[in-house]
């Protein structure tokens, strides 16, 4: 059973669940079904298998109440030969994975092409063995991570001094790092179900780009995800969009940064042909420099009625702090080959919090953002802006989050609604509870628990958090106690808002990313500079 935090609608628009599901369906040896939180398909009478695609920190805690649906015990050191093995995939396990481990029994760290279908073999190659046999095997695979295989070591302070492998002398070996499996070939993903009933009705989604070359320095899009990939054109692209516009005429192009496909124009250029009168065709976020009044052209032709760009701050300073190659001409020409090209919007993203922001930083955003009003009198400007959150892997990763970080969400509220501009500023609380989860450690798993029922405010988990401090969570059974270090959590506000030393042993360190953390402390230390 393929699982997904959320109703059908939003589920059924993630491409990279629907390549998952498509990846198990066209298997022979595979018999699988969906679940949403709101529907499923019918269920297994004998469940092997259940998968979890998780893509938003928020959504941990739906996975206990789908388990429980399915009368899965919660923990993994609960569960024997009977029940499923539990697993999961996606940007937040893959990042970081342990506050979530106690749950899963396999993490699959990366790209799927190949790193799930060698998982489905590993598993398929010993189905009738023991529990315990079945994950060792599954250990060996490259690429799988088999949290119950690796225990963390505290001193006596509860600071965090290793993540190692169980019983190292038993055969086959457990690894002593896990490092994430990247995907190189020629083709990306698209879209295997076209539904009205998607979130984005109808629509067929085409990964043009995977990475993004930019390396900000707070971006786990970016960082994670390396080298950047681009499929080819003749043999990658338009076989993919083609396969799609037979049966819809809504076309999705995919990335973080689209317009940097190496080819990119000569595919806007070919979706300009005459052919494709009638169809909707939409981008992605694209990098202001690469707006050009072609571009706004033909997408207004094609159905766009705006762009996306992502500028993070107004002030030049803090954009070279966090390595955004962005000059403020090249937003106002990007505003103005907007309108040149027949668009009527222009979304633009920022942040607040970034480190070394000050007030003055966020004052340069609110006047950015009047300033292009006025020079493209007509074109509907919107602001989406988000408080920094430290993610794994990235050089801000040492970085907490900043309290102020909430005036500051107000200030631009206060400069920029009065005068007409759109501001579509996303929960600092949000952003906290963002924050909780992407730097913990396992020890969080009990807060997770606890948090069931009143995780959809900042109060709730904060509740939560204080309670299993007081040893009053959710009952642990002695299975879970004895593989699993069940010491309280570290205090609150070290775990949310510190600053971290490069010394400091990181919850993800038996993790290899694509960067190793030197060069992570390197681009932080330039950074900060």
């Amino acid at each position: 059973m393929l699982a997904f935090p959320s109703s059908y609608s939003v589920g059924i628009t993630s491409l990279g669940y629907q390549v998952v599901w498509a990846t198990l369906a066209r298997r022979s040896d595979v018999d699988v079904r969906r679940l949403f939180t709101d529907r499923g398909d019918a269920p297994h009478r004998n469940l092997d298998l259940f998968g979890l695609s998780l893509s938003w920190e928020l959504d941990g805690p739906v996975l206990l109440d789908l388990l429980e649906q399915q009368r899965i015990p919660i923990w993994t050191a609960e569960r024997d030969d009977d029940d499923p093995i539990v697993f999961g995939g996606g940007p937040v396990l893959t990042a970081n994975p342990e506050p979530l481990a106690p749950f899963f029994d396999a993490i699959l760290l990366g790209d799927g092409e190949l790193l799930l279908p060698a998982f489905i073999d590993a598993l398929q190659a010993c189905r009738g063995a023991p529990r315990p046999e079945r994950l060792r095997r599954l250990a060996q695979v490259e690429g799988v991570y088999l949290p119950s295989l690796y225990r963390p070591r505290y001193d006596s302070a509860g600071t965090l001094q290793a993540i190692e492998p169980l019983d190292g002398a038993n055969e086959p070996p457990i690894p002593a790092t896990i490092a994430k499996q990247t995907w190189r070939g020629n083709t990306l993903s698209h879209s295997t179900v076209i539904t009205p009933e998607a979130a984005w009705p109808d629509i067929h989604m085409v990964e043009v780009v995977r990475s993004c070359p930019e390396l900000c320095r707070f971006c786990l899009a970016s960082y994670l995800t390396l080298p950047f990939r681009t499929p080819g054109l003749d043999d990658g692209l338009i076989p993919a969009v083609e396969k799609g516009l037979s049966a819809t005429q809504r076309l999705g192009l995919l990335g973080a940064s689209v317009t940097q496909h190496p080819q990119f124009d000569e595919l806007l250029q070919w979706l300009d042909q005459d052919r494709f009168d009638g169809t909707r065709v939409s981008v992605s976020s694209v990098r202001a420099a690469t707006v050009t009044p072609e571009l706004g052209r033909i997408l207004a032709k094609r159905g766009s009625k705006s762009l996306t760009i992502a500028i993070e701050s107004g002030s030049e300073r803090l954009r070279r702090v966090v390595n955004k190659k962005l000059d403020t001409d090249a937003i106002f020409a990007a505003a103005r080959y907007a309108k040149e090209g027949g668009l009527s919007g222009l979304k633009l993203y920022g942040m607040v919090g970034l480190p070394s922001e000050e007030e003055a930083d966020v004052e340069a955003t609110a006047a950015l953002l009047l300033a292009l009003k006025k020079a493209t009198p007509g074109l509907r400007l919107s602001l989406g802006v988000s408080t920094f959150v430290p993610k794994a892997h990235t050089p801000f990763q040492w970085e907490g989050v900043r309290p102020e970080a909430d005036k500051r969400l107000q200030l631009l509220a206060k400069r920029l609604k009065p005068r007409g501009i759109e501001l579509r500023p996303e929960s600092y609380g949000w952003s906290v509870i963002q924050a909780l989860l992407s730097r913990s450690d396992r020890r969080l798993a009990p807060v997770i628990a606890a948090a069931r029922g009143q995780h959809e405010s900042l109060g709730g988990w904060k509740r939560a958090y204080k309670a299993v401090l007081r040893g009053e969570g959710p009952a642990i059974g002695a299975a879970v106690s004895r593989l699993w270090d069940t010491q309280a959590p570290p205090p609150w506000d070290a775990v949310v808002h510190g600053t971290w030393s490069g010394e400091q042993v990181l919850p993800w360190a038996h993790l290899v990313g694509p960067l190793p953390p030197e060069t992570l402390a390197k681009h932080r230390t330039e950074a900060l500079a």
